[in-house]
């Protein structure tokens, strides 16, 4: 009797393993649902910096940021060109501008001036999936970051909040992409 009852367990795994190997899309704990039989390879231009703004390596620290993001939440292989998905765009807004003012209080009547500065950036990507052309896209991806110019320069913390923003623009990218939220 025992025999048996293992015998069924067995078969019953062996059976559900058999079910679950043969489903074509793959999921994963990022969320995808790409399917790797038929989607293998990913490739990214050059993003050019469009904007007028920012550090002059800004838009070669977005093109990688989003390959290494990429790399790391698929099992897609990065190419040169012409990837089952493509990416291409450009930062198209680099804008600093103040959120908040501070009134003065000292009799000389200093004028008022900014209590929060925000930092936006803007990236305009087309999207091409060349198995299924349907979720293709060409759309804005915008986030900022507001930093305190009273406690730091925007020099002083250029460079992390373009980080952030661009870690976050591409968490967005990746969820209107292959994410299928």
């Amino acid at each position: 009797m025992i025999l048996i009852r293992n015998i069924g367990t067995l078969f019953i795994f062996c059976f559900a393993s058999l079910v679950l190997q043969s489903c074509s899309v793959s999921y994963s704990f990022t969320g995808t649902n790409i399917n790797y039989e038929i989607i293998k390879t990913f490739s990214v231009e050059n993003f050019f910096n469009d904007s007028g703004g920012g550090p002059a390596n800004m838009e070669q620290t977005f093109t990688e940021s989003l390959k290494d993001f990429y790399q790391r939440n698929t099992q897609l292989e990065l190419v040169r060109n012409n990837g089952d998905l493509q990416f291409a765009g450009a930062i198209s807004r680099y804008t600093i501008t103040p959120q908040a003012t501070v009134s003065s209080t000292d009799p000389a009547n200093v004028p008022d001036r900014a209590g929060q500065m925000r930092l936006t950036i803007t990236v305009d990507v087309e999207y091409v999936n060349t198995v299924n052309e349907e979720e293709g896209l060409k759309r804005s991806f915008s986030f900022f970051k507001d930093y305190d110019p009273r406690q730091t320069s925007i020099l002083q913390v250029e460079g992390e909040l373009i980080q952030e923003i661009f870690d976050s623009i591409i968490q967005d990218i990746f969820t209107a992409t292959v994410a299928n939220w």
